[in-house]
């Protein structure tokens, strides 16, 4: 249900803590008192990738529907849940034995669908949840920490019977520091300092929701840097794609299970009286996962052609996933950028049909970028307990999907060193030391920097990209090439903390480093 990669590399994964044992046991004597009953079953696992290992951990209460965000420590901060998680603030440090450690007032108001975005100064925002139509800060370190700031934008959008359709709302960082926030079919640019919504943005057009429960995805597109922009804002701009229609929900629980939407829309968000541009992609799709890959290009996986999210309500698996180029030109011939990969493979527009899966992921699915550039897949459960016998069963594994540049022939760039060191200062220049074989084109190459997300109900939280300002790129023997750029100039572009350096060469990434920003 929840899914984290830690800079240690480690994923955390886990999932809700009232639906009975679960495959895993905690060790001897780790049995937590949870909603009055004994519970020796694991419901938290940190998962190493390079050599396939589970290790147990302990959460003290239910994090069904909780939302999460690295601080600029690299710890996992997690908030909410159901029922006694809903107002608990969990910490997971990046260490080969640490444990949850929970404050159970860590949240003034109960936070269930809640969600979280990094800020320039460290803090966390917490926005909404079901029937909070608010947001807070953590941790609460000062008196302003303390206080509740109503948003009212998050009760307007929540405007068909009993279905709320602005849980989970998308939340964007803002280079200027403001935050972008959407529910439902519309958005605005939040002072979250002042509480003063500063733009209001038109709805997005074709009469779909796209938060849950008619569950789309959203991407800030890659931030792209350069050497004479080190003092401005760099323009910005959102991708939401899939949904569905706000009575859909409705509509599934009587058993009628209606087409996801099939549109996406993008939005530059700090261009005043900004509209929307609209595509379709080549199939409907509702409870997608849209990832950002170290290229700048978009992945959107896993997700269903009808129905909805929750349980029981979703129809016709879509096993392709999809790759979208954003700096393609779409189907109306417009095109955003100049970075523009070749390849020999059919598009739709900015679309490209990837490979099939066979095990659908449906309700309670995730996916996450991982170092090496392979994309992380785990879960599905549409079903209020562990069910294996059901139309569309729980699904315990994992799988790892290999994007198109993994499958290339062309040579993969090496990371070798960063100097003066992986800790990075704003605005601060580095060099960079990479191998690559055979005959490297510089034109082809770029930096890109990537935030770890937290993901969860098809959102992945905090993600972000930086195409970085280079200045030269050098080849000081066969092979071998350093490149010199810059750290990104302010927080509100990189908020402080853990991100994954590639070297991109050709369409095709490096595996990434590790940095850290402050």
């Amino acid at each position: 249900m929840h899914m984290a990669l830690l800079p240690n590399d480690r994923i955390v994964a886990f999932d809700r803590t009232n639906m009975g044992p679960s495959n895993i046991t905690l060790p001897s004597g780790k049995c937590p008192n949870i909603s009055k009953f004994i519970d020796c079953y694991a419901h938290s696992v940190e998962f190493n990738l390079a050599n396939r290992s589970v290790r147990a951990l302990t959460v003290l209460s239910d994090t069904w529907c909780s939302s999460g965000t690295l601080d600029p420590d690299g710890m996992l901060v997690q908030s909410g849940g159901y029922n006694d998680g809903q107002r608990v603030v969990r910490h997971l440090k990046p260490c080969p034995n640490s444990d949850w450690v929970e404050d159970p007032k860590g949240l003034i108001q109960p936070r269930w669908y809640a969600s979280n975005q990094i800020l320039p100064n460290g803090k966390i925002i917490v926005v909404g949840g079901r029937f909070q139509y608010s947001y807070e800060f953590i941790p609460k370190t000062s008196k302003s920490d303390h206080k509740l700031y109503q948003l009212p934008f998050l009760q307007e959008t929540n405007h068909y019977r009993s279905v709320q359709n602005s849980l989970y709302p998308f939340t964007h960082l803002s280079p200027d520091g403001n935050l972008f926030i959407f529910a439902n079919d519309r958005a605005i640019l939040l002072d979250y300092v002042n509480n003063i919504v500063v733009r209001n943005y038109p709805v997005m057009p074709g009469g779909f929701s796209r938060n849950y429960p008619s569950t789309g995805s959203s991407v800030l597109l890659p931030l792209k840097l350069l050497p004479n922009n080190a003092t401005n804002t760099p323009e910005a701009e959102v991708l939401i794609c899939g949904g569905t229609l706000p009575y859909s929900n409705f509509h599934a629980n009587n058993g009628e299970f209606l087409d996801a939407a099939k549109t996406c829309g993008r939005l530059v968000i700090t261009k005043e009286n900004a509209e929307w541009e609209m595509e379709d992609m080549p199939m409907n799709r509702v409870m997608g996962d849209m990832l950002l890959l170290p290229t700048g290009d978009v992945l959107i996986i896993n997700g269903a052609a009808k129905g909805t999210a929750g349980w029981g309500v979703a129809r016709e698996p879509v096993l392709n996933p999809l790759l979208y180029h954003p700096d393609m030109p779409s189907s109306n011939g417009t095109s955003n950028g100049n970075i523009v990969f070749s390849t020999n493979q059919e598009h739709r527009g900015r679309f490209l049909i990837l490979s099939s899966t066979t095990i659908p992921r449906l309700y309670h699915s995730t996916a996450h970028l991982l170092s090496d550039g392979r994309v992380l897949v785990g879960g599905s459960n549409p079903n209020r307990n562990y069910n294996f016998t059901t139309l569309y069963p729980t699904e315990l594994s994992l799988e790892v999907f290999y994007p198109p540049y993994l499958c290339s022939d062309k040579s993969r760039p090496s990371i070798a060193w960063v100097k003066p060191s992986v800790e990075l200062g704003y605005k601060q220049k580095f060099s960079l030391g990479f191998h690559l074989k055979g005959k490297g084109e510089i034109e082809k190459l770029y930096l890109t920097m990537v935030a770890p997300s937290f993901s969860t109900h098809s959102f992945s939280m905090n993600q972000r990209l930086l195409v970085l300002a280079l200045e030269q790129v050098s080849e000081t023997s066969a092979g071998n090439f350093v490149v010199e750029g810059y750290a990104p100039a302010t927080a509100a572009l990189a908020p402080p903390g853990y991100y994954q350096l590639f070297v991109v060469h050709d369409g095709v990434p490096s595996r990434g480093t590790w940095v850290n920003i402050k």
